[in-house]
């Protein structure tokens, strides 16, 4: 065949018309468009993620949640989550953790979204589509993520402990299902529960590390890991930094590079801790991660909103449990000895302690805020959290229970004239006294005060007037101290154990002789008052009530037991001197001179 017969053949076949030909133009248009679709995405990346010549470091960004996924599929029972899916609202349980008595509920939304409506917490069963529903224990502001804590009741056996949430509003026309895909259920003794910066390195809050108390351990064996997957689902991640710092539950690392240039992208974004196996396992370098519910928080910029004219020279931090009612008297008395700032660590009450603090602020103008610490067993970890906080806003800051006093009696030496007046303690004594410190002693970073404490002083009932009135026989010998310290000198650990910090080299503390100041523990009040301890201790490394441990420790009230009933003769327990140097002072100092009555008998809660 000649070569002109063969390239009419070749025309015949690849002729516009034909269909071969018209497959092949479709896919090098499909391939080109497909090629251009990609070189746009990876431009498109490149204003997300920066890219340099010798490292790659990915900015982490935020993403917006997308909306509800319902968690069940129970589009056969007689009861469906599927005739609400049109009133779904841009909510989402971003985390699950089971405690003793009830399951806490982690959602991104705030109570606008929730407070006119409902809160029910829904059940499904392990063998079958039924579901049951139960009615929240309460629905809290969760400042630290910007969102709300739910509290539902523990489920019933043979139920899933994948708890969802149903919202009604009380004109019960919409109904709406709040659930997501991930329905992973974390422990409370094993969990990255909270997360914060500190300058240009992220602060971690683990339960399950089971470092040993008062002690630094190697950090080696931790590393933090950031991203905005679910680790407990398929363990992404997008950056890893090695841990500073580790002791008890509180973990130091520093922040990636691309992070610190970037700090305002770390709020919010997901973070866990990773540890070796074991601690001479680092040839492998694998971390196993822990579960987490944590993300990151900057305080700072939370306290660029309260501070207008620099910082506070005193304030206090406490942890509380259904306390509300001790509230008032502690806050009026101390505030008048100088205190300007309250950080109040809600652990868990159903008291309405919240309608007691707004009131406080209203009435007196006090600045109080309530922050809801919802982890058990946390207290050092948590005053380390709020040491962290404090540092933005105060100079100093008193770490003490809402039962705790602190008192200047009436005489002194000559040598502690320059932090009162002579013969009695002025009004603002005590932010005179930090105040003197720091400018006369900056190496002074810690004031120790010893406790002395109170028994039940023979009554039967909690006293009308107050404790600081009521409870006037206490122990001979004292017991430990509290401290006011300064963070700024805190120790990068942030050890602590209660009763005070571990201090940065080069600071020191100071013990206040007896004479000048002691603080007066009203720790063994009337019964009704004392029995509510045995609910739960707050302290980690401090054993409960009811466990037969540590039954001779100071810890523990002697001769109690593990029980909650009263022993023989507790009125009069614990009562070895009669002390009324903090009652005459009150009475002559707060009492209303017409009527006699102090601040916190005027108005009740």
């Amino acid at each position: 065949m000649d070569s002109s017969e063969q390239r009419r053949k070749r025309k015949r076949i690849l002729r516009p018309s034909s269909p071969t030909y018209s497959l092949v133009y479709f896919f090098s248009v499909r391939s080109f468009v497909l090629c251009f679709s990609f070189l746009i995405f990876l431009l498109f990346l490149s204003y997300q993620i920066p890219f340099s010549s010798s490292v790659f470091r990915p900015v982490l960004v935020v993403s917006s949640l997308s909306l509800l996924s319902s968690s069940y599929d129970l589009s056969s029972s007689s009861e469906s989550f599927q005739d609400f899916s049109s009133s779904l609202l841009p909510l989402q349980i971003e985390g699950r953790v089971v405690f003793p008595d009830h399951v806490l509920l982690l959602v991104n939304t705030n109570t606008l979204v929730v407070k006119n409506a409902e809160i029910v917490c829904v059940y499904a069963r392990n063998t079958s589509d039924v579901i049951v529903k139960e009615k929240a224990f309460s629905v809290d502001d969760f400042g630290e993520s910007g969102g709300v804590i739910v509290r539902c009741p523990l489920p019933q056996a043979n139920y899933s402990a994948v708890v969802n949430l149903r919202k009604v509003k009380r004109n019960d026309v919409n109904v709406m299902h709040v659930g997501n895909k991930n329905q992973t259920v974390n422990s409370w003794e094993n969990v990255a529960y909270a997360a914060t910066l500190d300058g240009n390195t992220v602060v971690v809050f683990v339960k399950g590390l089971n470092l040993r108390p008062q002690r630094e351990s190697d950090p080696s064996q931790f590393s933090c890991h950031f991203g905005l997957g679910s680790f407990e689902k398929d363990g992404r991640f997008a950056l890893s930094t090695k841990a500073i710092t580790a002791a008890q539950e509180v973990v130091r690392c520093s922040l990636p590079l691309s992070v610190r240039k970037n700090p305002e992208k770390a709020r919010g974004i997901r973070i866990t801790i990773g540890m070796l196996p074991h601690i001479h396992a680092k040839a492998h370098e694998k971390h196993v991660l822990f579960p987490s519910v944590a993300k990151i928080s900057d305080l700072k910029s939370e306290a660029r909103k309260s501070i207008e004219n620099g910082k506070y020279d005193l304030c206090v931090c406490t942890m509380v449990w259904n306390q509300a009612a001790a509230l008032r008297e502690w806050i009026t008395y101390h505030s008048w000895l100088g205190v300007e700032r309250w950080f109040i660590y809600d652990n868990n009450s159903d008291d309405n302690i919240k309608d007691v603090i707004e009131k406080l602020e209203t009435e007196n103008n006090y600045s109080i805020t309530r922050h809801v610490w919802p982890w058990i067993k946390t207290q050092e970890a948590g005053f380390s959290h709020c040491a962290l906080r404090a540092k933005q806003e105060c100079n100093w800051v008193s770490f003490m229970d809402v039962d705790e006093y602190f008192y200047f009696p009436y005489s002194a030496p000559s040598g502690h004239q320059s932090f009162r007046a002579t013969g009695y303690a002025e009004q603002h004594s005590l932010r005179s006294l930090v105040a003197n410190l720091s400018s006369s002693s900056p190496r002074i970073a810690e004031i120790r005060t010893t406790c002395h404490s109170f028994g039940p002083s023979g009554l039967n009932s909690a006293p009308s007037q107050g404790i600081t009135v009521g409870y006037t026989c206490r122990l001979k010998s004292p017991e430990r101290h509290k401290s006011i310290i300064r963070p700024d000198a805190l120790d990068t650990t942030l050890l602590n154990v209660v009763h005070h910090f571990y201090l940065r080299k080069g600071f020191r503390y100071m013990n206040l002789p007896q004479s000048t100041a002691v603080m007066n523990h009203y720790k063994y009040q009337v019964w009704e008052v004392f029995r509510a301890k045995f609910f739960r201790r707050v302290a980690t490394y401090v054993t409960d009530w009811q466990k037969n441990q540590n039954e001779g420790s100071r810890d523990r009230a002697p001769g109690l037991g593990t029980e909650a009933i009263e022993p023989p003769n507790w009125p009069l327990q614990f009562c070895e001197v009669w002390d009324t140097g903090l009652r005459d002072f009150v009475l002559t100092n707060f009492a209303d001179l017409s009527t006699g009555l102090l601040p916190w008998e005027r108005s009740s809660f």
